[in-house]
């Protein structure tokens, strides 16, 4: 799943076969038919977010659910793991609201995945980047061996 906002990170994103705000729209017209976050969250046997913005985590920690990506998690299992990954800016990441609302998350059984330090978007170095894809993919790779090799 991509947000509108996050396509302006993805080089030739018409090349990724990714479903879209616009998906979610287009793939019913009637009482019966597929929803896509509600068909996406009864697929999925992992829920990964990488990376969560502040103002994702502000609208998942609050329940407001406006494009694809805040309606499957609405939607999502709780007892299906959900891995998320913030970034943000470092004084972001500081802000005390951050905090509450990633305890939020915690406490319905999300586990986090902490963000690093290093130079950010902005050119700032500090505690907000996304970890590392090796740390998120090994994350991933520990919950697939443990569903499948229990």
């Amino acid at each position: 799943m991509v947000t509108e906002h996050a396509k302006h990170f993805i080089e030739d994103f018409d090349k990724l076969h990714a479903h879209e705000d616009s998906t979610e729209w287009s793939a019913w017209q009637k009482r019966g038919d597929p929803v896509v976050h509600i068909e996406l969250g009864k697929w999925a046997d992992l829920l990964v977010i990488a990376p969560l913005d502040a103002n994702t985590l502000a609208k998942i920690s609050q329940g407001i659910c406006d494009n694809l990506v805040t309606s499957t998690v609405r939607a999502w299992d709780l007892k299906k793991p959900l891995l998320f990954c913030p970034a943000m800016n470092t004084r972001m990441w500081e802000h005390p609201i951050t905090s509450q609302q990633i305890a939020a998350l915690k406490e319905w059984g999300y586990e986090e995945i902490a963000p690093i330090s290093k130079t950010l978007m902005c050119g700032d170095t500090g505690v907000g980047a996304m970890a590392e894809v090796s740390t998120i993919v090994g994350k991933i790779k520990a919950k697939a061996d443990k569903k499948f090799h229990p």
